[in-house]
């Protein structure tokens, strides 16, 4: 369980691996923040649900991550901690619904890194094995 970073050329990859489905998903969100800030220093003081659908799982996780930079822009925060609560097939498609922990963005004490732009379909891959769910893609930074 965890996040790892990916080489790549002009950009940042990431590998998130968990014992579910969401677990993966949730180390998706951490690792997608800690990219542009110290993680450690935001507070989980205040929660925004999330909510989104895509035709399949490897889809539904860069529509998780660029939505969750949609709201970073919109409610003007940083997170640091992510809870899903359900990831269902319905209607052919995948719906994911969770909340992220955070707080407004303070440069002075975030020590922000680099800004990412968004997640993309470059390097995209989902692998369920031996229990353990991996995803994978490229984030534009």
């Amino acid at each position: 369980m965890g996040y790892e970073f990916l080489e790549h050329e002009a950009d940042m990859g990431i590998r998130c691996t968990g014992s579910t489905l969401g677990e993966a998903f949730e180390e998706g969100g951490r690792a997608l923040f800690e990219l542009m800030v110290d993680i450690d220093a935001v507070k989980p003081s205040q929660a925004v649900e999330i909510e989104c659908e895509a035709p399949g799982v490897p889809e539904l996780f860069v529509e998780w991550l660029n939505e969750l930079l949609s709201q970073k822009d919109i409610k003007e925060m940083f997170f640091s901690d992510f809870k899903v609560s359900s990831i269902e097939k319905k209607n052919d498609k995948y719906q994911l619904a969770a909340k992220a922990f955070g707080e407004p963005i303070d440069l002075k004490r975030h020590g922000v890194k680099i800004e990412a732009k968004g997640a993309t379909y470059a390097g995209l891959k989902y692998e369920e094995k031996g229990g353990m769910h991996t995803l994978q893609c490229i984030i534009d930074v």
